[in-house]
C-alpha cells in the first residue's frame, strides 16, 4: 500500500505518494512547473534548474525535478523569487542559443520557445555579455543533423542514448563555458558508434538534433511530370501523424492520412504493411527451415534462434556490439526494402513503367530508415531501391504546407498491387507485433491450427516490459513437419536497445535458450520511433498500441498467408517463399534454397 503524505503548495494542502517528486505533486494541485531537462522516460538530472521553486525554511531554491516531497512541506513555484530566478535563467539560456527561430526546422515545437513565449522574455543583457560562439553543423549523417548552437547542454540527449540506447555516443565534454555534447572526439555522427535511432531527437527540447528532412527534394519530384512517384506508409505511421493535425494521441487516421497523400500530389499510395505480411512469409519459411537444419540435419553452421531484421536500428546495432552473431539475423530485408524492391521490378513491370522514371518514397515512425536505404547494398532492384524517407512528422509538414485541412478529409483506400494488407502487418508497429504475426502464420503452416491464443492476440509478447518470454508446445504436426513434434518453441522480444544489450548477453553467455527472438531499436517498437510526433512518453506510446491493435482487431484478414495480394505476387512473379527470386530482392544475400 502506498503512503500518502500532507504538503501544502501555494497555500493549497495536498496529499501525495511518498517519494513523489515537487513536479509530479504539483501537477496533482494543478499547477504546472516549467522545466527542460526533464522527461519522464530519463532519469532525474536537475541541470537546467528552470523548475527551481521556493521551500519554506529553505534559503535556496530547489529543483523540484530532483526534490523529493516531505511531510508538512510548504512550497511556492510563483513567488517574486521563483518568477524573477526563472526569468533569468531563461535569458542565460538564450545567450548562448541561436534564437534566429523563423530559420528553425522546430519552430514552433521547441520547449526553449515556448518558455521564452510563456515568460515574455525580450531582453538581451546577457547576450551581450555572451556573444554566440561559431559552431559547424554536422549534417554528414543521412539521418539526423547536429546543431550545437540551439543545444542548450540539458543533457536529455546524452541520457537518452546511455539509458534508453545503451550506446553512449554522446557525452558531455569540456567544462565551464567551453562544455558542449560531444561526440567521440568530436567525429561527426556519420563516423562514430550511432544507430541512426532518432531518440536523441525525439527527446531534445530545441533545434540542437533534428532528423535530416528530404522534404523539398519529395516536393520536386510530385512536380516532375515525367517522374511516377510512389508513397508506401508503414503501420505506425496512422497511429501517430494525426499528433501533429489536431487529433488525441492513440488516434487511427488511416484513411485520412492516404486522401492526404493524394491530395499532395503522389501517383501512387500503397502499405508497407504488405510487404509486413511478405516478410511474414519470407521469414517465417526462413525460420522453419533453420529449425529443420538444426534439429533434423545438425548443421552446425546454422544458427538460432532466429534475430529479426525489420529495425534498421537494431542491425546497426548488432554490427557494432555484436558482430559475431551477425548471422543470427534473418537474411531478410525490412519490409521498407522489400517493398522499394518490388515497386522497381513487379510493380514496374505490372504497369509497364520504365524504373528510371519512378520516385520511390516511404513515410516511416524511424529516422534510422534514412540510414537504410542508403545502404550500398539496398539495389538490388538495378536501382536505389527506395529513394526518399520521410518521418511521420516530414508528412505533416507536407500536409501543412499544402494547405490541407485534415480533419476534415474524407476517408480514401490504399491503391491496390502492393496495398492490400492483414491485420499481421498492422501490429509491426508495436514491440512483439512481428514475433505475434510470424507466430500467428508459422503454427499454422506447421499444424494446420490456428495459433492457440483467443481470437489470435498472444498476450504474452504484448506489453511495455523490457525483454518478454512466451513459449508455444508443438503438438500434432502435419507431416511434412513432424520432427517439431513435441518441440517447444521458445521466443524472446526486446525493445530499446539497452533491453537487446541484456537479451543478447544472455544469449552469449548461454543463460538462455531461445528459438526466435524479436528485437526493436525503440521503446515501444516502431510506434515509439525516432521519426514520431514530438513529445513522445510512456502514456502516448501506449495509447498508440492500443490504437495498433485495434486496427488489427478491425481487420478482415488478420494472418499473411491470407492476404490475396501476397498470394498473387508469389504465383506471378516471386513463385514461393525462399525462392531465388524472392533472395535476390527481398534478403541481403543468397544461398541456394533446400527443399523441406
Amino acid at each position: 500500500m502506498t503512503t500518502k503524505i500532507k504538503i501544502i503548495i501555494n497555500d493549497k494542502q495536498i496529499e501525495v505518494a511518498e517519494g513523489s517528486s515537487i513536479v509530479d505533486a504539483a501537477v496533482c494541485a494543478g499547477v504546472i512547473i516549467p522545466t527542460l531537462c526533464f522527461h519522464k522516460d530519463l532519469c532525474v538530472a536537475g541541470n537546467c534548474r528552470v523548475c527551481v521553486v521556493e521551500i519554506a525554511g529553505q534559503k535556496r531554491l530547489s529543483a523540484a525535478c530532483a526534490t523529493p516531497c516531505e511531510e508538512g512541506m510548504e512550497i511556492l513555484t510563483n513567488s517574486l523569487k521563483v518568477r524573477n530566478a526563472r526569468k533569468q535563467i531563461i535569458e542565460l539560456l538564450l545567450s548562448e542559443h541561436n534564437a534566429d527561430c523563423t530559420l528553425c526546422y522546430k519552430n514552433g515545437n521547441c520547449e526553449l520557445q515556448k518558455l521564452a513565449s510563456d515568460y515574455k522574455i525580450m531582453t538581451q543583457d546577457f547576450i551581450q555579455l555572451a556573444p554566440l560562439r561559431k559552431y559547424q553543423i554536422d549534417h554528414y549523417s543521412p539521418s539526423m543533423i547536429k546543431d550545437d548552437s540551439k543545444c542548450i547542454r540539458c543533457q536529455r540527449c546524452v541520457r537518452t542514448c546511455a539509458e534508453i540506447q545503451g550506446v553512449s555516443a554522446l557525452t558531455a565534454a569540456y567544462k565551464g563555458d567551453r562544455m558542449k555534447i560531444a561526440t567521440f572526439f568530436e567525429k561527426p555522427m556519420n563516423d562514430v558508434v550511432c544507430t541512426n535511432c532518432g531518440q536523441c531527437i525525439n527527446h531534445c527540447p530545441t533545434g540542437a538534433l533534428v532528423e535530416r528532412n528530404y522534404i523539398e527534394e519529395v516536393w520536386d519530384a510530385l512536380a516532375n511530370k515525367d517522374k511516377f512517384v510512389i508513397v508506401q506508409t508503414a503501420p505506425a505511421v496512422r497511429v501517430g501523424l494525426g499528433e501533429e493535425l489536431g487529433f488525441e494521441p492513440g488516434t487511427r487516421v488511416t484513411g485520412k492520412m492516404v486522401a492526404a497523400l493524394k491530395r499532395l500530389g503522389f501517383d501512387a499510395v500503397m502499405d508497407t504493411d504488405f510487404s509486413a505480411d511478405l516478410t511474414i512469409m519470407e521469414e517465417g519459411s526462413e525460420l522453419l527451415m533453420r529449425l529443420k537444419k538444426v534439429l533434423v540435419d545438425h548443421d552446425p553452421n546454422v544458427k538460432l534462434p532466429l534475430a529479426t531484421s525489420c529495425s534498421p536500428a537494431w542491425i546497426k546495432y548488432i554490427e557494432h556490439m555484436y558482430p559475431d552473431y551477425l548471422d543470427h539475423l534473418s537474411t531478410c530485408k525490412s519490409p521498407q526494402q522489400m517493398f522499394g524492391a518490388l515497386v522497381k521490378t513487379y510493380y514496374a513491370k505490372h504497369f509497364n513503367l520504365n524504373p528510371e522514371n519512378i520516385v520511390s518514397v516511404s513515410i516511416m515512425p524511424c529516422t534510422a530508415k534514412k540510414f537504410e536505404a542508403n545502404r550500398p547494398e539496398m539495389h538490388d532492384s538495378g536501382y536505389r531501391d527506395v529513394d526518399y524517407v520521410l518521418t511521420t512528422r516530414e508528412l505533416a509538414i507536407m500536409i501543412k504546407q499544402a494547405g490541407i485541412d485534415f480533419l476534415k478529409l474524407d476517408d480514401r483506400s490504399f491503391d491496390q498491387i502492393m496495398g492490400a494488407s492483414t491485420g499481421a502487418g498492422v501490429i509491426f508497429g508495436a514491440t512483439g507485433g512481428v514475433m505475434e504475426a510470424a507466430l500467428r502464420t508459422a503454427y499454422e503452416l506447421v499444424t494446420g491450427r490456428e495459433v492457440p491464443f483467443e481470437n489470435l492476440n498472444i498476450m504474452p509478447v504484448r506489453g511495455m516490459e523490457g525483454v518478454r518470454e512466451a513459449s508455444i508446445l508443438i503438438e500434432n504436426p502435419l507431416p511434412d513437419w513432424s520432427f517439431l513434434e513435441g518441440v517447444e518453441l521458445k521466443c524472446a522480444v526486446a525493445h530499446g536497445l539497452v533491453n537487446a544489450k541484456s537479451l543478447m548477453d544472455s544469449i552469449v553467455s548461454g543463460e538462455s535458450q531461445y528459438h526466435f527472438i524479436e528485437i526493436m531499436a525503440c521503446p515501444g517498437g516502431c510506434l515509439g520511433g525516432g521519426g514520431q510526433p514530438i513529445p513522445t512518453n510512456p502514456e502516448i506510446r501506449r495509447k498508440r498500441a492500443l490504437a495498433i491493435y485495434a486496427e488489427d482487431q478491425g481487420m478482415p484478414l488478420r494472418k499473411s498467408h491470407q492476404n490475396p495480394e501476397i498470394l498473387k505476387i508469389y504465383s506471378e512473379f516471386l513463385t514461393e517463399p525462399l525462392s531465388e527470386v524472392s533472395h535476390h530482392l527481398l534478403h541481403t544475400h543468397y544461398t541456394p534454397r533446400e527443399r523441406f
